[in-house]
């Protein structure tokens, strides 16, 4: 693993708890010599996960669709900024230069974002680790859907499987390290 992409909100009214889980994950990742993958912004946990990651001496690389540098929300002094046209060439980009995926808390772009990359691993696009950090029991309730759509057989087991969840980000990185994609098959075939 040389690069983690991380997912994570981009609003600055966050709680302090969610601006000091992104500022340790940045911290984290430059301790270990990796380069940070993230959504390009200055703003919100994003911001935070970027100045901190640069600080402690990591390599940090934003990718940005044009119509979020229109709005004024990109970082200007990052190692490497990509500017894409949308955002779906935003999360390719993101998925080429990555060797792992991680999400922190965030809304509606963060959770469009990691659902895209699990559905890319559930179908064998890439076999790269997934985790969640899950702040203060953040993604409790998702984790309780994941459940759920697997005890009713629209999630396999497998697949579920695939997402690492943590609270301590070197912990999870720890974990993700050692993760073993499902084995290919005809998984989606129910008796």
């Amino acid at each position: 693993m040389r690069s983690v992409c991380v997912y994570c909100g981009s609003s600055s009214r966050a709680g302090e708890r969610h601006f000091e889980a992104a500022r340790r994950t940045g911290r984290i990742i430059a301790g270990r010599g990796l380069t940070l993958v993230y959504g390009g912004s200055h703003v919100g946990l994003m911001g935070a996960l970027a100045d901190t990651a640069m600080a402690a001496g990591a390599r940090v690389v934003g990718v940005i669709p044009q119509s979020l540098v229109a709005k004024e929300v990109a970082h200007t002094s990052l190692t490497e900024q990509h500017v894409v046209e949308s955002m779906h060439d935003r999360k390719a980009l993101m998925n080429e230069l990555s060797d792992a995926f991680i999400a922190l808390p965030g809304g509606f772009g963060t959770l469009d974002e990691l659902f895209e990359t699990l559905t890319w691993a559930q179908l064998q696009f890439h076999s790269k680790p997934i985790g969640l950090l899950n702040v203060d029991g953040f993604f409790d309730g998702l984790l309780k859907f994941c459940d759920r759509a697997v005890e009713d057989r629209f999630i396999h087991p497998a697949h579920r499987a695939m997402i690492h969840v943590g609270a301590d980000p070197g912990a999870l990185l720890d974990e993700m390290a050692n993760h073993v994609p499902p084995v290919a098959g005809k998984w989606w075939i129910r008796e």
